[in-house]
């Protein structure tokens, strides 16, 4: 019996209120769940996975399930890892909102652009574009960052010399690799779901 092919989404990931947009274009195959596509959005964008984060579909939320079974008692969040994309988001034009760290708010728009048939020998998820390095985690947000990148911009600013410390060597805002985030993805542990 031949083994039935999965459908691949073609998504386009856009950090909301970035000028110009920070953004990445990804394959991803339709049976992935929302947890692991959380897994690879925090891999495209350079992230550690260090803070909750939450998804919104048709008015919906999807998040990790709260271990102690509360809610606390604000809108009930589904399953982020029995949730698959090709359940929720039904196929091209399908949007969702993606949000990451509920301090720093950082949210972008997930467009789901085509729906494909794999390729086969190609692994997924892979990466097929993008533009911009992703913000530092724990900077404050979109507008943190912009502040960041004024500060780091002018070397005769009190705070300069901290945050570039701070950034690390190297931390070039315009810089995207397509090639470095793929080789990320490969050797990111991304479980299977």
């Amino acid at each position: 019996m031949a083994k039935k092919t999965v459908d691949v989404y073609q998504v386009k990931v856009t950090l909301r209120d970035t000028k110009p947009p920070i953004w990445r274009r990804l394959l991803v195959p339709a049976d992935m769940t929302l947890q692991r596509l959380h897994r690879v959005l925090q891999t495209v964008m350079g992230w550690e996975d260090c803070h909750l984060h939450e998804f919104e579909i048709d008015g919906e939320r999807f998040g990790p399930p709260d271990p102690d079974g509360f809610d606390m008692g604000g809108p009930r969040v589904r399953n982020d890892r029995t949730a698959r994309l090709s359940q929720v988001l039904g196929g091209e034009g399908a949007k969702a909102q993606y949000t990451y760290d509920f301090g720093d708010s950082w949210e972008h728009a997930i467009v789901v652009e085509k729906v494909l048939a794999p390729v086969p020998g190609l692994k997924y998820p892979v990466c097929v574009g993008g533009k911009l390095h992703g913000p530092p985690e724990d900077c404050g947000g979109v507008g943190g960052y912009y502040d960041l990148l004024k500060v780091i911009a002018d070397p005769t600013h009190e705070d300069h010399a901290d945050l570039c410390e701070w950034l690390g060597e190297g931390f070039d805002p315009e810089e995207f690799s397509l090639e470095e985030v793929n080789r990320k993805l490969r050797g990111r542990t991304l479980a299977a779901g």
